[in-house]
């Protein structure tokens, strides 16, 4: 354990930039998702098949693959910049931007189920007093989507802080990377690095679960 002491303040700053990075992701992925969500219910059928597309694309191809590309594609080839000076910079947000395109695919699904649960007459009734299409969504069946799937909800986001460990295959410095080069410095001592930085993951993932299965007993919508 004297290894894990030792690097406490790597340790806590690696996390510090894992939660940075699920919360960025997760705000873009829950708008993004939520926005996929609207087009695959849309009745314009090239809305339909572009979120289908997009959806059907991004859930089977795996995340090293995403993040990958988005390091190397993105930010080499075709030459996408967010800081002209610090790489570091330039790799957290080429990150976010593989993190919340995969996540937002699932969002989606999330969100489409809860769409379903909605029955069909509330829609009906809210065309037929003249609400479009984007103010039935919006109005009347997301508010009742969303309350319906916060459970799974908080099941990606979970799923998303656990992810974030993927973005070390394009060098940004979150918790995976550093336990990494922990082994490396410390090989006499990988059981209980790997045993700290497995309880910083329980410490951030299993609160978000308890908060979001409480949410979802709360905000319930009664059928």
């Amino acid at each position: 354990m004297e290894a894990v002491v030792e690097e406490l303040p790597v340790i806590l700053q690696a996390f510090w930039l894992t939660v940075k990075l699920a919360v960025i992701s997760g705000l873009i992925s829950l708008v993004w998702g939520v926005v996929l969500a609207a087009m695959r219910v849309s009745p314009l059928p090239v809305l339909r098949g572009a979120g289908t597309v997009y959806v059907n694309i991004l859930r089977n191809t795996p995340l090293t693959l995403i993040i990958v590309f988005c390091g190397l594609g993105l930010g080499t080839v075709m030459n996408v910049q967010f800081s002209s000076d610090d790489l570091s910079v330039n790799n957290f947000w080429l990150s976010t931007i593989g993190l919340s395109a995969y996540t937002a695919a699932f969002v989606c699904e999330v969100v489409r189920s809860g769409v379903n649960t909605v029955p069909l007459g509330q829609a009906e009734a809210a065309r037929s007093i003249g609400l479009t299409f984007l103010q039935t969504l919006r109005l009347v069946i997301l508010p009742q989507a969303v309350r319906a799937v916060i459970a799974p909800l908080g099941t990606v986001l979970n799923a998303l802080i656990k992810n974030t460990t993927v973005a070390a295959a394009i060098g940004v410095a979150e918790a995976a990377l550093r336990m990494k080069n922990m082994f490396d410095a410390h090989g006499d001592a990988i059981i209980p690095i790997f045993l700290g930085f497995a309880a910083g993951f329980v410490i951030l993932t299993l609160p978000i679960g308890l908060l979001f299965g409480r949410l979802a007993q709360r905000m319930a919508v009664a059928r």
